[in-house]
């Protein structure tokens, strides 16, 4: 359900709306980032520790402009804050208010896209105002940004992955690792002709196997594709490994220690590359 909803954004005064965000959006932009259109005071000290103030500017579609207008023509100044107007801005996102901002008492009966966004923020301290008055702008910008710029999302296609289903995938991944190995077994057979040897190095291929899964167990890795591509594959090159140095062993014969680490690194070169 969540991610088949798009939220609401809108911005009221009383129960008139202003501006809102949406398909036709009402904000064009939101000054973000820019110490000419927003910006942060020096904290000052209060009766309750630091205050700083904090203003941004934001831009209103022309009809927006017309609708704050209308709707604060009629509104009288606030008693208890007579720079301010009686209502104020209240911002909500899905039906809940997020936030509320008073109106400039100049702004009654005004069409204007450019308006500014003001607030504070407190703190004992003044680095605490600060970063207190930075939260709570950033706050607004966001909410309005997100008002601005809504993305909706279309589900085109839901499916379900049944248990069935599961343990077919489950059942292929087995039959793939025994054909694997199956492969490698008579591959390893043709080539020595002999028993002890293809059971050596196949017993060694899955002992690489067990102690992959048996790591992957203790720390819970969730075994995706790639991951059980990459342990079938281990069956292929930990075998090309133990050939080389099954080959070097059968020669039987005595090199000097010099010669020996010559040989050695050699291998580990050939085991490497194939």
């Amino acid at each position: 359900d969540l991610i088949s909803q798009q939220g609401k954004f809108e911005a009221k005064i009383g129960n008139d709306t202003v501006f809102i965000g949406g398909k036709d959006k009402d904000i064009a932009s939101v000054c973000r980032g820019d110490p000419t259109c927003a910006r942060i005071d020096r904290p000052q000290q209060s009766q309750e520790g630091y205050v700083a103030q904090f203003s941004f500017g934001i831009t209103l579609s022309a009809e927006a402009a017309k609708r704050h207008a209308k709707i604060t023509e009629d509104l009288e100044s606030s008693i208890e804050n007579p720079e301010y107007l009686s209502e104020p801005l209240n911002l909500y996102l899905d039906d809940k208010i997020v936030n509320s901002l008073l109106i400039s008492k100049g702004l009654k009966g005004r069409v204007t896209t450019q308006i500014s966004i003001s607030g504070s923020g407190i703190g004992e301290t003044q680095d605490e105002a600060f970063r207190d008055a930075e939260e709570s702008m950033k706050k607004l910008q966001t909410i309005l940004i997100t008002g601005s710029l809504p993305y909706k999302l279309e589900i085109v296609k839901l499916d379900t992955i049944s248990p069935v289903l599961g343990e077919e995938f489950v059942n292929s991944i087995l039959l793939a690792g025994a054909v694997a190995l199956l492969a490698v077994s008579l591959f390893i057979f043709i080539r020595y002709r002999k028993v002890k040897s293809s059971l050596a190095l196949l017993i060694t291929a899955i002992s690489e196997i067990i102690i992959i899964l048996g790591i992957a167990a203790l720390i819970e890795w969730n075994l995706d594709l790639p991951s059980i591509a990459g342990i079938l594959a281990t069956i292929g090159t930990g075998i090309d490994q133990q050939i080389i140095i099954l080959d070097e062993a059968r020669q039987g014969t005595f090199l000097s220690l010099k010669q020996r680490m010559k040989r050695a690194f050699s291998i580990i070169l050939g085991a490497y590359f194939t």
